[in-house]
């Protein structure tokens, strides 16, 4: 069984996701740590646990949720996994971080293109990768049937949506995907997102306000 602990991180307070399981092997998901003080947190939490560290897991190439992969890439070396359609967020990161007086290390490039459909695996553990842009060209978001796990980067939020006004954003487009991909899912999965509480799919498709209400028996 999958288990999660969160890292609320950096000056944007993003959920950083910590995703292991009975093997102790580790994925960490938006990795976004930017300050000694996080990055100790979250190495002293992989060091006590035994936690084997295998992938560097990126919901999408904003600078909020990239600013930690060279510190993760120098520490851990293991591959950083991302929709390639993002490269040119972290082309650009430096430039946008200065824009909002944000200090960060340059991210290194990822290693490896996430696809719509594609497995990653980590001890007992599979996560479908489901593309999920309208946020980012690149969004993806990370789903652990097993264990009613999605962790959604900004595609979605308790009671909202993430923000389209930035470049490379599209209002319709993210609403067609949560409905077609996310709100297909099993009503119990509970959601993760990349910025404040978890939520469950089923409250929603009933509460969300960017979405008609659906009811279920």
């Amino acid at each position: 069984m999958a288990k999660i602990k969160t890292f609320v991180v950096n000056d944007f307070q993003t959920n950083s996701y910590l995703l292991y399981d009975e093997t102790n092997e580790a994925v960490i998901i938006d990795g976004a740590a930017n300050s000694n003080y996080e990055f100790e947190r979250l190495n002293n939490f992989i060091t006590t646990n035994n936690l084997k560290l295998k992938y560097i897991l990126n919901t999408h190439g904003h600078l909020d949720h990239i600013c930690g992969n060279f510190h993760l890439k120098n520490t851990y070396n293991v591959p950083i996994l991302m929709n390639f359609e993002d490269n040119y967020l972290v082309d650009n990161s430096l430039n946008f971080a200065y824009a909002y007086g944000f200090v960060m290390e340059k991210p290194p490039q990822a290693d490896l293109d996430l696809k719509d459909k594609s497995i990653i695996t980590f001890g007992n553990t599979n996560i479908e990768v489901i593309t999920c842009p309208g946020h980012t060209p690149g969004g993806v978001v990370f789903h652990v049937e097993k264990d009613n796990i999605l962790i959604v980067g900004d595609s979605l939020f308790q009671q909202s949506i993430g923000r389209t006004d930035l470049p490379g954003g599209n209002y319709e487009t993210l609403i067609e995907n949560i409905k077609n991909k996310i709100f297909t899912l099993n009503p119990q999965t509970i959601v993760f997102p990349g910025h404040g509480p978890e939520t469950t799919i089923e409250d929603e498709i009933k509460y969300n306000p960017f979405f008609e209400l659906r009811i279920y028996n």
